[in-house]
């Protein structure tokens, strides 16, 4: 029996305008090269459930992967939800220079865009992966639709004819989007020339209030944040597979955006997962100079912030703490290797306490929405459930919005994003406890 090499098989590529990249046997040599490793390896065992799925399966065949059956593989195909913790874990990846040039996470894009090119989308998935139009429809009956969400007997329904799991709390719709908001509002007080908002789908229809902290804090600090016509990011289109709606968003995202970064301004995106999308998937989802200028402009809100914090400009006149802060570290954010910025920022309020939660809450996209993954989504988001609780805060706080969801729906308490924590903070009352006046 020939022995599985850790050397990439001619069929490596994580380039989707590859043409290797839809060839299923290429595929193939790669899928078995690299559960090889991660089977000799294990470092992964405990994030996702894709690696206990791959290792028992792999033990239950005397350890050779080239014995899983179909079901198998896609069991542990349909387990990764795209944290990317295990890349930010993995030693053997490409930005660390390794001959080995292992992308789990990517692997398993392929693998998806593959299959779904043969069999089809099916209707969860395509409805899944267009929020933009979902939160459109949503709001034009923003009332009925939040009440339908709550009422057990439509759930139910909903369950059985589109898979979307009864028990699950939906993210709630508003009449007013922000980019509607935003329209009506008078130009934000500050310089216009350093930064726009990519605001996000779930900001514009599922909490406008984000955005709208986002465009104080920063009109506090000098800066007038643009909002420019904008997309889906299309990370929900490529967890569906559907790479054309990918790019089709990509494309427009970029076309819209590339102005703005050739006028000198930063991409600042309120959603960790758009802002990974932007930078990471760009590139070679689209395969252009444009798509890498936006790619390298775009930041994270507080990573922007925190630049302006260094350079002596951020304004620091907080008059309320949010005292005890436990704070939830979203994988996405963290897999763009950045620091805790929003953590860093949080901790200049005067008499804030962070506690730092860094473990996955098991949301991810809309995996957790599934009627099959949703228990255990409730399952790998444990940790993370047990360390906010244990925090005993006067406030929590995560930098995603779908992860605030998750924390509700565990804990019963939905945390808010850290530019909202600024933006109370910047607030007399804003929070119960007013920050003391400092000693002469």
């Amino acid at each position: 029996m020939a022995v599985i090499k850790g050397e990439p098989t001619p069929g490596l590529t994580y380039n989707p305008n590859d043409l290797a990249y839809w060839d299923p046997q290429a595929l193939a040599g790669e899928v078995e090269r690299v559960f090889e490793i991660c089977h000799g390896c294990r470092l992964c065992f405990n994030l996702c459930p894709s690696f206990p799925a791959l290792f028992n399966s792999v033990d239950e065949h005397d350890g050779d992967v080239r014995k899983l059956t179909p079901g198998e593989n896609t069991r542990v195909l349909d387990l990764c939800y795209q944290c990317k913790l295990c890349y930010v874990k993995c030693p053997y990846t490409p930005d660390d220079k390794h001959s080995f040039q292992l992308d789990f996470p990517r692997l398993m894009m392929r693998a998806n865009a593959i299959r779904r090119k043969e069999t089809g989308i099916d209707l969860r998935s395509r409805m899944l992966s267009r929020p933009n139009e979902v939160g459109t429809m949503g709001g034009l009956t923003a009332d009925l639709a939040n009440w339908g969400n709550r009422q057990p007997l439509l759930r139910a329904g909903m369950e059985m004819a589109m898979g979307i799991h009864r028990d699950k709390i939906l993210p709630d719709f508003h009449a007013e989007s922000f980019e509607t908001w935003y329209g009506n509002q008078p130009q934000p007080v500050g310089d216009p020339s350093k930064a726009v908002l990519f605001f996000t789908c779930f900001v514009n229809h599922n909490n406008p209030q984000i955005g709208k902290d986002a465009v104080e804090v920063f009109s506090r600090n000098g800066i007038s944040l643009g909002c420019p016509k904008q997309n889906c990011c299309g990370m929900p289109a490529l967890d569906a597979g559907d790479f054309e709606l990918a790019k089709k968003n990509a494309e427009a995202n970029v076309a819209a955006l590339l102005p703005e970064v050739g006028a000198g301004r930063k991409v600042l995106a309120i959603n960790p997962t758009c802002s990974y999308t932007l930078r990471k998937e760009y590139g070679e989802l689209l395969g252009t100079p444009e798509a890498a200028r936006v790619a390298a402009a775009t930041m994270d809100m507080n990573e922007f912030l925190w630049q302006r914090k260094q350079e002596g400009s951020l304004n620091r006149d907080f008059q309320s703490t949010p005292g005890k802060v436990a704070y939830h570290v979203p994988c996405h954010l963290k897999a763009q290797n950045i620091g805790f910025r929003s953590r860093d920022m949080m901790r200049l309020i005067p008499g804030a306490q962070i506690r730092l939660v860094e473990q996955c809450s098991g949301h991810d996209g809309t995996w957790a929405m599934k009627k099959e993954f949703f228990p255990l989504s409730m399952l790998a988001g444990r940790k993370a459930f047990e360390e906010m609780k244990e925090a005993e805060a006067e406030t929590y706080a995560t930098d995603c919005p779908m992860a605030a969801i998750q924390f509700d729906q565990a804990m019963g308490t939905r945390p808010i994003h850290p530019i909202q924590v600024l933006a109370r903070a910047y607030r007399p009352g804003g929070f119960p406890t007013p920050v003391e006046p400092k000693k002469d």
